[in-house]
Order: structure tokens, then C-alpha cells, then sequence
């Protein structure tokens, strides 16, 4: 029997200020309900995963916390302060989010392993989570590249390791500077599959996703 060893951290965007991309698309309302449907479907999924034993969700987004610490097995941490030195929409919160998830997965669970998986990937297939868990667990750090090869939608580390992040524009090859290993799955993984632009969001709509996110996008339409 496979034993569920992992911690995952799950960083979420409050979401009135998440998504901005889509403003093309969706009206700010629009917006904030599809950053939450999405987290809350991403959390589902990895919960459903094999090898997970605990979720960590990082956010300010009240509504998201609320609604994900009614889930089994997930602890929920509130988004570390904002530094005086911040750049309006840059990553270095997310990468704060991040170690501040990673910290608290290590003190619960020293000798797990730890995963970040970003909140932006609805219809995730467990299955394919757990096959990526599995290829990381070869590896004393690795990196899962988005669809397009540039960004990250996993981070992970094995015991005993330090996770650091460095999210934003061309995270993957940043990471590969750090010593994570990249593993591999096919373009088309629901892992790899993030939401930031309207080509993605009519991704979604054409794949038929379910849950929360489904639900929400049959009531919004097709993308204009």
C-alpha cells in the first residue's frame, strides 16, 4: 500500500487582485470567482492525490481560507505581510507565500517531503500529481515546468532540503539554476496546464472541466 508522505503547500492570490490578464475577458467579479473556484478545485485534486498527506494553503483571500479549511487535512496560513520594498504585481510576495507554507509543512512534518503547486490548475488529475510525485521523489529538488517550458507549476523538495523559490517570468530556468532537477510530462498534463491568459481560460472551456471552475464558466459563457 502506498504510504501518503508528501506535504504540499498551495499559495492563493487574494482574489480581487489575482488574474489581472484575463481583465480582457472577464470584469473584476468575473475574476475574483474563477481565482476561487480554481484554488478550491486545485486543493480537491491534490487532496485526491495518493501521495499527500497534508495541504498547506497560503492566502489573504478570506472567502478561500474559509472555504479550504472546511477541507479534511488542510492547514491554512494567512499571507505573510507585504514588504516596504515590494513592486506593485511582482512575485516577491508569492515567493514569501511560499517559504512562509514551506516553513510551517517542514515544522508539522520534518522528515516529509514538500511540494508547491500553484492554485491555478483546474481539472487536475490526481493521478497525474502522483506520477510527478513519484519522479520527484528520485530527486533531491525538482521543478515541474508549465506547458510552455518558461514557467513552474511544481516546486519540490526531499527531506532534509531547503526550498527556495524563485517565481516570476522565466521561473523554470531560475530554478534550474538552483539545483532543481526538471522532470518531465507531456505538454498536455492537466499539471502543466496553468490559467493566466484568455487562450488558457478557452482551454478550459473547450477540455469541459468540472468541478467549482465548470460550474463557474457555464454560467459565464463562452470567453468574448
Amino acid at each position: 500500500m502506498l504510504l501518503a508522505r508528501w506535504v504540499l503547500v498551495v499559495p492563493v492570490k487574494d482574489a480581487r487582485r489575482g488574474k489581472t490578464r484575463l481583465a480582457e475577458v472577464l470584469d473584476p467579479a468575473a475574476r475574483a470567482a474563477l481565482v476561487r473556484a480554481m484554488a478550491l478545485d486545485t486543493v480537491e485534486a491534490v487532496l485526491a492525490c495518493a501521495r499527500v498527506a497534508r495541504v498547506v494553503v497560503v492566502t489573504a483571500d478570506t472567502e478561500v481560507a474559509a472555504a479550504a479549511g472546511r477541507l479534511p487535512r488542510v492547514r491554512v496560513l494567512p499571507e505573510p505581510d507585504a514588504a516596504a520594498d515590494d513592486v506593485p504585481g511582482g512575485w516577491a510576495a508569492l515567493d514569501r507565500a511560499v517559504s512562509a507554507g514551506a516553513a510551517a509543512a517542514r515544522a508539522e512534518a520534518p522528515t516529509a517531503p514538500v511540494g508547491v503547486l500553484l492554485g491555478d490548475l483546474p481539472g487536475l488529475d490526481p493521478a497525474e500529481l502522483d506520477a510527478a510525485l513519484a519522479l520527484a521523489d528520485a530527486h533531491p529538488r525538482a521543478v515541474l515546468p508549465d506547458a510552455e517550458g518558461a514557467g513552474t507549476t511544481l516546486l519540490t523538495v526531499g527531506p532534509g532540503e531547503h526550498l527556495v523559490p524563485r517565481f516570476g517570468g522565466g521561473s523554470a530556468a531560475a530554478h534550474r539554476a538552483l539545483g532543481y532537477t526538471a522532470i518531465d510530462l507531456p505538454a498536455a498534463s492537466t499539471l502543466r496546464n496553468d490559467v493566466d491568459l484568455p487562450a488558457d481560460l478557452a482551454g478550459l472551456v473547450e477540455r469541459g472541466v468540472g468541478g467549482r471552475t465548470g460550474v463557474l464558466l457555464r454560467r459565464l459563457g463562452p470567453p468574448s
